[in-house]
This record gives C-alpha cells, structure tokens and sequence, in this order.
C-alpha cells in the first residue's frame, strides 16, 4: 500500500511505516494531482477532503488526526465507499488545560477570586464535560449549555444559551455547523451579541466561525482570549492587537493529544487493512516526570508551558502557520509533580 500522510502528523514514520510506502506532503499541499497512486489518506485539519480532492483516486481509507470534522465531506466519503477514521476526543484534555491557564492568568492580573465567578460553558462534549470538571476542582461555579445533550438528557444538568452567555467567563466548545437542527456558525451573533458586557471574558478555542468577528471586534469585554479564526491564517488582526491572549490554533497542540490522535488513527487503520496492533506504539510517549515546586496554581501553570509565548510569537502573523508547524514541545499537566492536586 502506498500512504499520503500529513507531515504534521506526529510519530507517522514510528506508527505508520508498516502498513507500506509513506509519502508526506504539508496539509495544504496535498491535492488530487498528489494522490492519484496512493491508497491511504492521514491528514490534519489543514487538507480539505472531499470530491474535488479524492474523486478518480485510489484512496480507500481517509484518517484525521485532529478532533474538528469541518473540513472533512464524511457524506462524499460514506458514498464512494470509502473508510473513514477520527480523533474526536484526541485533544479535548488539552484544550480543557488552556482554558485553565487562560482563566488563571486573567484572575492573577485582574485580582478577582475565581470562587466568585461563573463560567458559561457552550458545548459539553469531550472538551467542555473535562473543563467542567477542572473548573469546579478550583471552585468555579459553571453553567452548562449543550442542547443536543439536553435534548437527550433532560434539562436538569443544562441552562440555555442566553443564560450560559450571561455568565462571568463565556467559553465555546461547539463544533462548526452550518445546517442541521442546531446550527453552530454564528452562535454568538447579531441576534444575541447584546447580552455581552464590558465585564464579561469570552474565549474560543472551538472553531473560528462560531463567533461572529465582525461584532467581536467592535464589542469591548474585560478580556477576550482566541484561538480559533475565521479566516486562518489570515486572521482578524483587530482582534488579535486587543485580545488578552491572541494564540494560533495551538489549544489542543500538545504532545499528548498529537500522539493520541495518531494512536486513534493507527487502531482504526490496523482494523482496516486486518493488522495486529503492535505494543510499543502505544508507549511511544513516557518523559520523565518533572517537579514543579512553585507557591500557586498560576505560577505553576505558567511554569509548565506559558502560552503568552504562542501570542508573542504571531504578532507578526506572517508566521501563524509556520508556528503551528513547528510548535515548541508541550506536555499535559499529568507528567509534572506539582503542590496542586487539582492540576493533575
């Protein structure tokens, strides 16, 4: 077998050198003409797979090693009948780890008691049930929204939107959908942009498109901290001179969720093609375990990885993607010995 696989992708030659001959490309660069003679597709989120992409080829498994699905035509893929792998999930704990850190740096240098504070959590899926979870371990108090889960589950455990944006700290985990029953593009917009104040933090590290940016812009909140862009790379530079932290799509970037949504791909991949899994690459990631002994939750956060640097690094945004491209090494929270068991 012949695989295209992102050369985002980490660990690809460790995971995926068995299954036959790899070719890497960057995501943006793979395209039809590319993969004429290849069988498997492993990309990221930077390759849009659809009919314009795969149509006359022989690619007949497509794997994403990212958690988002919008840049993937899964009802052109299901039709050709051709097999199709996720990682939803893959980086949903480090995502959670930068709201933290978002959070606890914002309650440092605006000195407020994060006991006292309410935060408004959009999207209760794989990020938002961990940052949940996280929160009320520092004592936050959270709403949650998710109406699909409601729906399903019942109103007690969930608040309305307009309630959850009324909240201290506004925070998306939505997909980006377009179409459907609960359509997500544009869920913070004209129709309700109001109930956000002067007071109120927003954060997105969802997708780029569930907040309107043009309103954004033009809306002055106690802080804002964005992840996620309309139009990456080209990203709205009003926005990013006046964000408390302006960072390029690097909340779910760590070590641990690219080796996961690797790992999550191969399983799937190794049940495609009938391939025994093989041990040692579920151990492909093991630091040693560092102490961290500084005197409070925000020293210690910032001790382990400070994302203030990912923001200073894109002040020239010219280097949005090379930035993503060759992000500094980052290990969840778990590897590190620190005074917080809440951290862990």
């Amino acid at each position: 077998m012949k695989l295209m696989i992102d050369d985002a992708v980490w660990g690809y030659e460790e995971i995926f050198s068995d299954f036959g001959e790899i070719v890497t490309l960057p995501g943006r660069q793979i395209d039809r003409q590319s993969l004429l003679d290849y069988d498997i597709l492993i990309v990221r989120s930077r390759t849009r797979v659809n009919k314009e992409l795969l149509h006359g080829t022989k690619v007949k498994f497509v794997g994403s090693t990212v958690a988002g699905l919008d840049h993937i035509d899964q009802a052109y893929l299901y039709e050709n009948n051709i097999t199709f792998a996720s990682a939803q999930g893959c980086n949903a704990n480090a995502v959670a780890e930068y709201v933290i850190s978002a959070i606890l740096n914002i309650a440092n240098d605006y000195s407020f008691d994060l006991s006292n504070k309410i935060l408004g959590i959009i999207g209760v899926g794989n990020v938002g049930s961990r940052l949940d979870f996280k929160a009320k371990q520092l004592g936050i108090t959270t709403l949650l929204n998710d109406t699909p889960r409601q729906e399903i589950e019942g109103k007690e455990n969930f608040v309305d939107l307009n309630t959850a944006l009324s909240a201290d700290i506004v925070t998306f985990h939505t997909p980006l959908t377009f179409s459907g029953p609960h359509p997500t593009h544009n869920l913070l917009g004209s129709h309700n942009f109001e109930l956000i104040t002067q007071d109120t933090i927003v954060i997105n590290t969802a997708r780029g498109g569930i907040i309107d940016e043009d309103l954004w812009e033009n809306t002055k909140t106690k802080a804002n901290v964005i992840d996620c862009w309309e139009e990456e790379p080209n990203i709205n530079t009003k926005l990013q001179s006046s964000a408390y932290w302006a960072t390029p799509h690097i909340a779910g970037h760590s070590i641990d969720a690219k080796f996961m949504g690797s790992y999550m791909i191969y399983k799937d991949l190794c049940n495609f093609t009938k391939t025994p899994l093989k041990n040692e690459v579920e151990h492909l990631i093991s630091p040693a375990s560092v102490t961290i002994n500084e005197n409070t939750p925000h020293e210690t956060l910032n001790a382990i990885y400070p994302f203030i640097d990912d923001g200073l690094a894109i002040k020239d945004i010219s280097k949005f993607e090379d930035y993503r491209r060759n992000y500094p090494d980052r290990f969840e929270w778990r590897h590190f010995k620190t005074r917080f068991d809440m951290l862990t």
